[in-house]
């Protein structure tokens, strides 16, 4: 179900729009406005994802790390 909302246009973009809506095959002005919208809502989770890998992955580099082989190091295997 779609929410009913009030936005602001630019008046040279919603000129631009209302000629060039039909030209696009779009149903209406209100569907152009949805593409739109839906687009950039798209875009900006792809960036926001990627803003917190790249801050996970720092995140990880700067976590201390626990040495597992401490217990074993300098037994001589071979001797085994």
């Amino acid at each position: 179900m779609l929410i009913q909302t009030k936005i602001q246009v630019n008046p040279t973009d919603y000129e631009f729009i209302k000629k060039v809506y039909k030209d696009f095959r779009y149903k209406s002005l209100s569907e152009y406005m949805r593409e739109a919208i839906h687009a950039k809502v798209n875009q900006d989770r792809k960036r926001l994802r990627e803003q917190k890998r790249i801050a996970a992955m720092e995140m990880i580099g700067k976590a201390p790390y626990k040495n597992l082989f401490e217990s074993i190091e300098g037994e001589d295997f071979e001797s085994r």
